[in-house]
């Protein structure tokens, strides 16, 4: 079964998807938040095949939910009405900075989705982090899944 990992935020979406195992994540891309967000992950969700998403849970450094946490579960009742999929939520401290540190993450070629050639090179060059944290964020639910 495959997943698909979300890191939401304001300006960018980062997405990684599990093999069909559901044992380990990947980058997939980065998408911009924006009108064409909900249909670009649709084509996403088919193409892969994807039957349940985990969503990164924005939480602040005492572990309580932050000022982003309710867009967040304002965008998972958009994903569940839209697509109909079971939706996990994942702790996701720190993960942006960890995925920014990661030599791994930097040097890892991340897609980019069409509607984003226009982005600036900044936006695209600070985005690249957004994927291979959602690939940490989905990395760590199927970890935790696996050893029950």
């Amino acid at each position: 079964m495959k997943f698909l990992g979300i890191d939401y935020g304001t300006k960018r979406i980062g997405l990684a998807i599990s093999d069909e195992n559901g044992t380990l994540a990947f980058p997939k891309e980065i998408v911009l938040n924006d009108a064409n967000t909900l249909a670009r992950l649709g084509e996403i969700i088919k193409q892969e095949n994807i039957k349940e998403i985990v969503m990164g849970e924005s939480v602040d450094f005492s572990g309580k939910l932050n000022a982003l946490s309710a867009r967040i579960e304002v965008f998972i009742l958009e994903l569940q009405e839209k697509f109909g999929l079971q939706i996990h939520k994942q702790k996701e401290f720190l993960t942006s900075v960890e995925a920014r540190r990661s030599p791994s993450g930097k040097a890892r070629k991340v897609m980019m989705s069409p509607s984003q050639s226009h982005s600036k090179v900044k936006q695209i060059k600070s985005g690249r982090a957004d994927a291979s944290a959602a690939a940490l964020i989905l990395q760590r639910y199927l970890d935790k899944r696996n050893l029950i």
